[in-house]
């Protein structure tokens, strides 16, 4: 009797640290916090006034080229509706980040909610995703209006355009929601510190309480394959574009060699910080924080000034709007 007794007490006091370990070890986690980019307070007012200008900037310069080609008929082409679709976009993926960065740097504790993280990665997949497609129908729309001058009306009817606009939008979202199948049902019992200033998907994997591997595999595959898949498409179709080009008279070809330059200087300047943030296998983690910066800040600035500076029927239409908007006022 004795013996069975002790057998239940160690028995009982067994499930009950089973418990408490179960309990400990599914916590919940219910915040995420930013290491954020440097921890010298006059260093952070200056990258606040810093990237306050350039978000500025990036609401101001996106917003005027959807504003402008929606209100000025001479831009109703193909070409400006993707155009002010991209930087809609870039307006949105900048959105996601660079507020709560530029808030960040006047905080103590820089922290996120677990729910607002996967939101955050969520859109950032989302309008990057989408973004990546979009730039792949400019470039299918420049190879058209060169390569097939005949038939680009036909091709590039309003139909098709609003179709790979829609297209471009829906493979956004399907690569996003790919992306957080699996990783929003992963348990979190600390630690909680992010070394970035916003929730990016492999960093937040790592800090869950579980085997990760496969799936931090699936996530780098996932954005790798899009990213490296958008980017080959764009410099086939890119060389096809530029090699008959050069087989026209100079003269014809020079306002189509304008309009291609800023198109491969964007291209360039998105795909090239996320195929080293996504697809390198060897990743830095100051590299990559400057890459995010440049990424998800800079590149949305740099966007709308190549097409405004490199084009003229923009910078024309601008001062249409602008000489509309005085006599109005």
């Amino acid at each position: 009797m004795l013996s069975l007794q002790v057998m239940k007490e160690a028995s009982s006091d067994t499930f009950f640290w089973n418990e408490s370990t179960r309990e400990a070890n599914n916590s919940v986690v219910k915040e995420f916090i930013f290491v954020g980019l440097c921890d010298s307070q006059e260093l952070q007012i200056f990258l606040f006034t810093f990237f306050f200008i350039f978000y500025a900037g990036i609401v101001f310069g996106n917003l005027l080229i959807v504003v402008t080609v929606t209100y000025d008929s001479h831009l109703h082409s193909p070409m400006y509706f993707l155009l002010a679709n991209l930087s809609f976009i870039d307006l949105c993926l900048s959105s996601v980040t660079a507020p709560k960065m530029i808030a960040d740097f006047f905080s103590k504790h820089k922290v996120i909610s677990v729910h607002g993280c996967f939101a955050q990665i969520f859109l950032l997949h989302f309008f990057g995703g989408s973004e990546m497609v979009i730039l792949v129908d400019m470039a299918f729309d420049r190879y058209v209006a060169i390569c097939k001058p005949l038939s680009y009306t036909t091709i590039m009817c309003s139909n098709v355009c609003v179709g790979i606009v829609a297209t471009a939008w829906g493979i956004g979202f399907l690569h996003s929601v790919s992306q957080l199948t699996f990783a929003v049902n992963l348990p979190f019992c600390g630690p909680n510190k992010i070394d970035s200033f916003y929730c990016d998907l492999p960093r937040v994997i790592k800090l869950a309480c579980a085997d990760t591997y496969s799936l931090n595999i699936m996530v780098i595959a996932n954005s790798g394959m899009l990213t490296v898949c958008s980017f080959v498409l764009l410099i086939i179709s890119y060389g096809i574009i530029l090699m008959t080009i050069q087989r026209r008279p100079s003269d014809r070809s020079s306002k189509a060699l304008s309009t291609l330059t800023a198109h491969i200087t964007v291209v360039l300047l998105f795909f090239g910080p996320c195929i080293f943030i996504y697809a390198w296998p060897f990743p830095i983690k100051s590299l990559d924080k400057f890459l995010a910066v440049f990424y998800s800040v800079v590149t949305p600035l740099l966007n709308p000034i190549i097409y405004t500076l490199r084009n003229t029927e923009m910078k024309t239409a601008m001062r249409r709007l602008r000489q509309w908007n005085l006599k109005s006022g």
